[in-house]
């Protein structure tokens, strides 16, 4: 009689034969479902058909396999004298290892286009029964989920079998995959649920209701924020990093906040724009078409700040440009491709971070924690507003064509910064950015301030509106000539009116754009 008893039922067949090779030079007997039966069996490996233990076939296209009590049963039985006794009178010898991974879900809804019905037809059934079984029964039994564990599962059962903490920690690893796994598919089909099938109380919101959220740690950085607190990055368990570094060393916490901000800000325009970002907020942020060109006037924008910044691209980035950047240190640049000759010239500098983007998809929904719960909001990524022929023009003076364009990218920056956000632009091009400040007159002011003389002319954008004149006549009083702003304050006639003395254009969207 073998030493022990192995199923064996994957849907990536990488590394199982020389596995199954393995256990059996170890003593072990095979059983194995279908593809994988024939696939060992055509490698010369002794198999047992799982149809040979159940006396039952497989049925429904193969849907139903597994699922019988001469297989659960050998695998739920604890080794008790009642349980062992009770298999005996069926006929059933009990399994003491399960090697089993699962339909391809993940992959084949990241699939462009995929059907419905092709992912619904991925979804592994039998396979997360056995491995929640297993894993139940790990006092008793091993279970594989994962090619990377064949080796030490090879080697264990080669100098006798599985140790106690050695099951424990793969039916951990187990139920963590079938979670995983779960949480893939009831995300997808909720995204595949349109409006008529939502009920008519629940029609108000796009917000999920239950949000499960798993997380593996892909980095620890060396401290959070600050030296005395700890921090790391984690990423959506079956998902893929947005970023490779391709040079430099690790990233921080920090780095990865910023690049964040810059990464968003750089995507959100359509002709090749640059991002600078520090400490949160746009120093520069740039579009023009050509990407150097761009990079050249984000870094006017404010070249002090830049100065350890994060850089963002939308478009690979050129020799043309990485020469426009020359010996600026910078913390981190991205990009979705780089050009050899661009690569090679960053890559001298022994410190910058180089990132590339994967590919992965933006991300919908923005999470944050706070005490007691977590916020969920949608990001912000109105579009209608964006169209500058849907605002309201409020002012006597009209924006000439090349005010409605700056103003344009002005309003589309403006959701990038910080509240109260302001931002003077000319010729596409951020020339000083007020943030964070607690009174909208004091960011008008930092606005015009960073700008100096380069305000003169420029168009001004407001997240929100302007609840007093004051602002409007501050920025007056920098030489801006048009403004782009929601409307919606109590005062907006006398703040019109201001607008109308002064000479301003000045436009209202209907929409605010708060970033905290």
């Amino acid at each position: 009689m073998a030493a022990f008893r192995a199923l064996i039922s994957v849907s990536d067949k990488s590394g199982i034969v020389e596995f199954a090779q393995h256990l059996v030079a170890a003593g072990g007997e095979i059983i194995a479902s279908g593809g994988t039966a024939r696939k060992l069996a055509d490698a010369g490996v002794p198999v047992l058909q799982v149809g040979d233990v159940t006396g039952f076939p497989e049925i429904l296209g193969g849907r139903v396999k597994t699922l019988h009590p001469a297989i659960h049963g050998a695998i739920l039985a604890r080794r008790t004298a009642q349980h062992l006794d009770e298999l005996a009178t069926h006929g059933i010898r009990p399994l003491d290892l399960v090697i089993v991974n699962l339909y391809p879900f993940q992959a084949t809804v990241a699939t462009p286009s995929v059907s419905v019905a092709t992912a619904v037809e991925e979804i592994d059934i039998g396979g997360v029964a056995l491995l929640r079984a297993a894993a139940k029964n790990h006092e008793s039994v091993t279970v594989v989920c994962d090619p990377a564990d064949y080796t030490r599962v090879a080697d264990a059962f080669a100098g006798g079998g599985t140790g106690a903490h050695l099951r424990r920690v793969l039916a951990v690893k187990a139920f963590r995959h079938t979670a995983e796994y779960d949480t893939a598919i009831a995300a997808y089909l909720a995204d595949q649920v349109t409006d008529a099938d939502t009920p008519p109380e629940a029609s108000s919101t796009h917000l999920p209701v239950e949000v499960h959220i798993d997380l593996i740690q892909r980095q620890l950085n060396r401290y959070g924020e600050n030296p005395h607190q700890q921090g790391g990055i984690y990423g959506y368990t079956g998902e893929k990093p947005a970023f490779e570094v391709l040079h430099g060393k690790e990233m921080s916490y920090n780095n990865w906040l910023d690049l964040d901000g810059a990464w968003t800000a750089a995507q959100d325009f359509a002709r090749p724009t640059v991002a600078i970002i520090k400490h949160g907020n746009p120093c520069g942020l740039a579009s023009a078409d050509e990407l150097a060109e761009a990079y050249a006037k984000a870094y006017a924008a404010d070249s002090v700040s830049a100065f350890g910044g994060i850089l963002a691209s939308n478009r690979p980035l050129d020799l043309a440009t990485a020469q426009q950047v020359g010996d600026l240190f910078l913390e981190v640049i991205a990009a979705p491709a780089y050009d050899a000759e661009a690569l090679a010239h960053f890559q001298r500098k022994k410190n910058v971070r180089i990132l590339l983007h994967t590919g992965v998809p933006a991300r919908r929904l923005s999470l944050r924690s706070i005490v007691g719960g977590v916020l969920i909001q949608e990001l912000d990524r109105s579009q209608t507003d964006m169209d500058a022929s849907t605002w309201q023009i409020v002012s006597r003076r009209q924006p000439t064509p090349q005010q409605v364009t700056d103003l344009a990218f002005a309003w589309r920056a403006a959701r990038h910064v910080k509240s109260n956000a302001i931002l003077y632009v000319k010729d596409e091009a951020t020339v000083g950015v007020g943030a964070g400040q607690m009174s909208r007159v004091d960011s008008v002011m930092m606005a015009g301030h960073k700008a100096g003389e380069r305000s003169r002319g420029a168009v001004m954008a407001s997240d929100a509106f302007f609840p007093f004149a004051d602002g409007i006549e501050a920025a007056a009083k920098h030489g801006i000539a048009a403004i782009v702003q929601p409307g919606g304050s109590v005062r907006d006639a006398e703040v019109i009116a201001a607008a109308d003395q002064l000479g301003l254009a000045m436009c209202f969207t209907g929409v605010r754009h708060f970033r905290h």
